[in-house]
C-alpha cells in the first residue's frame, strides 16, 4: 500500500524523534555509569583507609565489610554484598588515582580489567576497549585468549611499552597477523574428528566472533572463491579485505600438519589476486594458512627470504590455559631467534 505524502512525512518526524529519544536514554546511561564508578571508587577509598586506621586490631577488615554489607544491602538492596565490596576495595587499590578513570568503561569492564596483573597488559586492554567500543564481554573473551602475550611476541621492551599505552597499531602485515589464532567460539571438539569444511562452515556461523579474533579493519569477502585457470578449478576457502592496510586478505583452512605443497599452493592464489583480483589502488595481497600444527623450518625454507605476503599461523579451538598458551609463545620467541628466521619489517 503505498503511503500518502502527509503519512510519509509523519513518518520521518517519526524516526527523527525516535533517534532523539535513543540518543538522550544513552547520554542517560553513559552518565549514570560513570557516576557508578566513581561512586564505587570513592567506597573503596573510604575502606582502604578506614582499613589502615584499624589495622591495628585483629579481625578488623573482615568485620568492616561485613558489616557494611549488612547496612549497605538493608539501605540500597542488591549490589553490596561481602564479595563486591572486596571487588569496589580492590578496584581502589588497582587504581589509586580517580583521574585515571575512563568514562568509557563501565564498572563490568573494570572488573575484568582488576584481574589482569602486569599493568602493561591492563593499559592495553583499557585502550583496545575505548578504540574498538569493546563489550564487556567482548573483553572477557580477548583477555582470556591472551591477546597481549600474543601481539607481544616479538617486541622489545620499548614496543611493549608503546604496544601498552597506544593499543595494537596495523602499520605493516606482520601487525595483523596473529600465532596462535584462538577459535574456542566454533564449538568444535579438538576430539572429534575434524573436516576442513566443519571449520569453515564454523567460522562463518560465528563470523562476528572470527572477526573479532582476526583484528581491525577486517571486512568479509567471499567464501569458497573459485579461480579457473585454463579449465581448472581452484577454491579459496575465506577471502577478507582489510581496510587499514588496503589489501585482501586470502585464508586457506588445513587440518593437521602444514606441508609445504599448502604453502605453493597459497603463493598461487596470491599471485592470482594480485595480477587478477586487486585494484590499481589494493596493496598485495597477503595469504594467511590456518593450520593444525606446523614446522617453522618448512615455512622458512617453502618461502623465499624476501617474503612479505604469505603467512602460516596455528589454530586452537579451545581457550588455552595461560600456562600452555605462555610455554608455546616462549618456544616461539627462541625459534624468532634463531638464525635465518624471519623478523619484522616494515611495510613500504
Amino acid at each position: 500500500m503505498k503511503l500518502s505524502k502527509t503519512d510519509s512525512k509523519i513518518g520521518e518526524v517519526y524516526k527523527r524523534i525516535r533517534h532523539i529519544i535513543e540518543e538522550a536514554r544513552g547520554q542517560i546511561a553513559r552518565a549514570v555509569n560513570t557516576a557508578m564508578v566513581i561512586a564505587y571508587w570513592q567506597i573503596g577509598q573510604e575502606i582502604v583507609e578506614n582499613e589502615q586506621q584499624g589495622k591495628s586490631r585483629a579481625g578488623y577488615s573482615r568485620k568492616l565489610l561485613q558489616q557494611l554489607s549488612e547496612k549497605l544491602t538493608a539501605d540500597f538492596g542488591k549490589g553490596f554484598d561481602e564479595s563486591n565490596l572486596r571487588n569496589i576495595r580492590q578496584f581502589y587499590l588497582t587504581y589509586p588515582k580517580c583521574d585515571a578513570l575512563r568514562h568509557e568503561l563501565s564498572w563490568t569492564h573494570y572488573r575484568i580489567l582488576m584481574r589482569v596483573e602486569k599493568p602493561e597488559a591492563r593499559l592495553f586492554y583499557e585502550v583496545e576497549c575505548i578504540k574498538n567500543n569493546w563489550s564487556s564481554r567482548e573483553l572477557e573473551r580477548q583477555k582470556g585468549s591472551l591477546l597481549f602475550e600474543r601481539l607481544a611476541l616479538s617486541k622489545d621492551k620499548k614496543g611493549l611499552m608503546k604496544l601498552a599505552k597506544k593499543g595494537q597499531e596495523i602499520r605493516c602485515y606482520e601487525d595483523m597477523i596473529k600465532d596462535p589464532y584462538v577459535l574456542e567460539f566454533t564449538g568444535l571438539s579438538p576430539q572429534s574428528k575434524l573436516y576442513e569444511s566443519n571449520l569453515e562452515q564454523a567460522l562463518i556461523n560465528n563470523l562476528s566472533k572470527f572477526l573479532l579474533e582476526l583484528g581491525k579493519g577486517f571486512t568479509f569477502v567471499a567464501r569458497q572463491k573459485r579461480i579457473s585457470l585454463d579449465g581448472d578449478h581452484f577454491y579459496i576457502d575465506l577471502v577478507f579485505y582489510n581496510t587499514i592496510l588496503k589489501c585482501y586478505v586470502l585464508i586457506d583452512i588445513k587440518i593437521g600438519k602444514l606441508v609445504h605443497q599448502d604453502i605453493g599452493q597459497m603463493q598461487m592464489y596470491v599471485n592470482y589476486y594480485d595480477r587478477s583480483a586487486k585494484q590499481s589502488d589494493d596493496n598485495p595481497t597477503v595469504g594467511l594458512i590456518l593450520c593444525e600444527d606446523k614446522k617453522d623450518s618448512v615455512v622458512r625454507y617453502t618461502l623465499s627470504k624476501d617474503n612479505k605476503q604469505i603467512f602460516a599461523s596455528r589454530y586452537k579451538l579451545y581457550l588455552p590455559s595461560e600456562e600452555e598458551l605462555l610455554r608455546e609463545l616462549r618456544r616461539d620467541r627462541y625459534l624468532l631467534k634463531e638464525p635465518g628466521t624471519r623478523t619484522r619489517k616494515n611495510k613500504k
